[in-house]
């Protein structure tokens, strides 16, 4: 009896190794890799480089120190090559906190890697251990491994000081999500403008190693993402006693954003008057631009997009399509998930999708391999309407033969240079809207 291998076309995600760029994307942290060598520089370019072009950050890329595994690891040991290398690493790179990554290498021979990272720990530096080698799982779970060895390890047990109106979020992974740090953003400015102080822990908005440490301070955890944060936001529950509130899709354009704050808003019993005179004013502004344009919605003369396809992950492609439904009207056709979501979830994101609007639903095939994607997508058109697909860089083709719209939002993103954009909350609604459109009339010479 012969064994077949599967072998995926166009993956749009990494293995759980990839939680090095959810390190670095915490101020003056520093992965520390116990692997063989080339994976750290190989994610680099996968969630950095292809993620928009968007760096190395602080100790990145090659930068990123790493026991290099050979074959001599792999027969007598690698804990003595691990020490060397956090040794050098505490000699020459400064950090606020130090996270030792496993790879496949040192998952399979055995290394302690707990033990070794302890006598440093006993020595009152700050670090921690995560086991991610690849055949764990997605660069999803492996950022939610990071995760959960730093609370563990890191914040450990104490005693909570609730902060009331201290929330912490746990949303958009970081370098997966090729514009992470302008919807972090906003969604940080969301949130405080309803009255929140809000520990976002990642990226520019961040106070760092610093903010991490209030997490058990928090009045309670938002886990705004379908499926990634749940279990971060259940052991905080555990550890700490703090309540969580999970709200599934990423608020984009006016109606989704306001549901969201007001969501938010009766969870943490905040000043209602506050927050609908924000709303009122946010909503105010984002229909002052689009009834500005509806001339241009109403009467363009050329083709428009009939369907609409998602090709992302469960974050993105639930959130655009209540956005492409609820405000622009545009009909949904297929919508293709490919993050992977856990079997424990999907019938959760399916029930989204079966309720996008009051009279709309959409069919959800959850997909890794980008080839089976093309293959459905010509078996659903037949030629018969303009799509508008919403995919990565590998999915140019298929809009080309297709003769439709597309632009890229998902890994990997090699068209775009990405800086600190977004399209959460009323304004990453009129830039979705901006993207879509400017697309459709750049197809017109």
């Amino acid at each position: 009896m012969t064994k077949t291998t599967e072998i995926i076309e166009q993956p749009r995600y990494y293995c759980a190794l990839g939680a090095q760029q959810s390190v670095l994307a915490i101020k003056r942290a520093i992965p520390i890799l116990h692997s063989g060598p080339g994976c750290g520089i190989k994610l680099h370019d996968g969630l950095s480089v292809a993620s928009g072009y968007q760096g190395i950050g602080y100790s990145g890329g090659s930068a990123v120190p790493c026991t290099n595994t050979t074959e001599r690891e792999v027969v007598f040991g690698g804990e003595h090559r691990l020490r060397q290398v956090i040794d050098g690493s505490l000699k020459v790179l400064k950090g606020d906190l130090f996270v030792v990554l496993t790879g496949c290498t040192a998952d399979i021979i055995g290394d302690d890697v707990g033990q070794v990272v302890s006598e440093y720990k006993s020595k009152g530096i700050p670090i921690v251990y995560a086991e991610t080698g690849g055949f764990k799982g997605s660069n999803f779970k492996g950022h939610e491994l990071v995760i959960e060895a730093i609370i563990d390890q890191f914040i450990g047990e104490r005693k909570p000081e609730v902060e009331k109106g201290l929330v912490n979020v746990w949303s958009v992974v970081p370098y997966q999500d090729s514009f992470w740090t302008g919807n972090l953003a906003e969604i940080k400015k969301l949130l405080q403008s309803i009255g929140l102080k809000v520990n976002i822990l990642f990226g520019t908005e961040s106070n760092g190693v610093d903010e991490w440490k209030t997490i058990p301070n928090a009045q309670f955890n938002l886990v705004l993402s379908p499926w990634v944060g749940l279990n971060i936001a259940k052991q905080l529950n555990e550890k700490y006693g703090t309540p969580y509130l999970h709200y599934p899709v990423l608020p984009i354009g006016a109606k989704e954003t306001s549901k969201f704050l007001r969501t938010v808003a009766e969870f943490s019993q905040l000043d209602k008057k506050r927050v609908e005179d924000f709303i009122s004013r946010e909503e105010k502004r984002f229909y002052y631009y689009i009834e500005r344009s509806l001339d241009f919605f109403i009467e363009f003369r050329y083709d428009m997009a009939d369907r609409f396809f998602n090709i992302t992950d469960s974050f993105y492609a639930l959130g655009i399509s209540k956005y492409l439904v609820n405000e622009l009207g545009i009909v949904p056709g297929e919508q293709y998930i490919t993050d992977d979501a856990p079997e424990e979830y999907r019938k959760k994101i399916e029930y989204e999708f079966a309720h996008l609007s009051q009279d709309i639903f959409s069919k959800v095939i959850f997909e890794t391999d980008g080839g089976k994607i093309h293959e459905g997508l010509r078996k659903y058109n037949h030629g018969n309407y303009t799509p508008l697909i919403l995919g990565s860089s590998w999915d140019r083709d298929i809009v080309s033969e297709l003769k439709g719209f597309g632009i890229n939002i998902s890994l990997p993103v090699m068209h775009r240079l990405v800086l600190n954009r977004t399209y959460v909350g009323y304004n990453g609604g009129l830039t979705l809207t901006e993207d879509i459109y400017s697309n459709i009339l750049e197809s017109y010479k």
